[in-house]
């Protein structure tokens, strides 16, 4: 049997994942693909130290080791299959090693804070994990005009703020709350009522509220992207599509998220991605 490269390794952890930003690369030519599912098999590889583990402390440390591997990685010794897959990525697409232990101290975030008491608070949450993601995604994609770079990050907010909606339910049951909890107090929703699927009219009022936020992040968004870049950043307007369609599903289902995870099928997302790509 021959050896799994790295490109080969990365391949596999984003598929295995699911995610419908593995279908927004499908459309890449080879070399911004292997780029772009090297770094996403990072934030994957990141992600899941805390996801899958049950033991804080032991998750502490292996992101500390990951803080180590990006100090391998930069000084041109990485020992990782991801990592090595990265070093021919972060000089030709100028990725900065501290964008990269900016999304380690996100993902740190999740040992350390499971409420966040406004949304000012949240927010910073969602710039290390999905607005720092996106600026380097769109690097990877390519851009003239470095306002691209702002519309990149409202856009990672705007799907991390879709994240939260569609993972309430699931997230609570993990012990984590990201609905800002001045936010929940205002529409009389208490952590009890999420932990147990109570999903009476504070609610749903409540839900409501979030899904305008993210909706009006879609939109402010798409008003920072220059025209000239349109093209380039395709992949991250198909990410945008897909998310915007599952936001409005939710909606439209009135927020079931406290009892089940609301998912788009696959032959929708493909004719998503394909109508985006090419109306682009």
């Amino acid at each position: 049997m021959q050896p799994v490269t790295p490109q080969q390794y990365c391949r596999d952890k984003a598929a295995a994942s699911g995610s419908s930003f593995y279908t927004s690369f499908r459309f890449l030519p080879g070399p911004k693909r292997d780029a772009i599912t090297a770094f996403y098999a990072f934030c994957r590889e990141v992600d899941d130290v805390v996801d899958e583990g049950n033991d804080p402390a032991a998750a502490r440390r292996k992101l500390d080791g990951w803080r180590a591997e990006l100090d391998r990685l930069y000084a041109g010794q990485p020992t990782h299959p991801v990592s090595q897959a990265l070093l021919p990525v972060i000089g030709l697409y100028g990725i900065d090693r501290e964008q990269l232990e900016e999304i380690v101290d996100g993902m740190a975030m999740d040992l350390e804070q499971t409420r966040y008491p406004d949304f000012k608070e949240l927010r910073l949450y969602c710039h290390r994990v999905a607005g720092i993601v996106g600026e380097v995604a769109a690097a990877i994609f390519g851009y003239r005009d470095h306002s691209t770079l702002k519309y990149a990050a409202r856009l990672g907010l705007a799907l991390q703020l879709t994240n939260i909606v569609r993972d309430v339910g699931e997230d609570a049951r993990r012990g984590r709350i990201y609905l800002p909890q001045d936010e929940m107090a205002e529409f009389g929703v208490s952590e009890a009522d999420l932990l147990h699927g109570r999903a009476g009219a504070g609610f749903r009022r409540l839900m409501e509220f979030q899904y305008q936020r993210a909706s009006a992040t879609y939109e402010e968004a798409l008003a920072l992207l220059p025209a000239g870049d349109r093209k380039g950043q395709r992949p991250g307007l198909v990410m945008a599509a897909i998310y915007r369609a599952l936001l409005e599903q939710i909606r439209r289902d009135d927020f079931p998220v406290l009892s089940r995870r609301i998912t788009l099928p696959t032959l929708r997302k493909l004719w998503l991605a394909g109508k985006t790509w090419l109306a682009a």
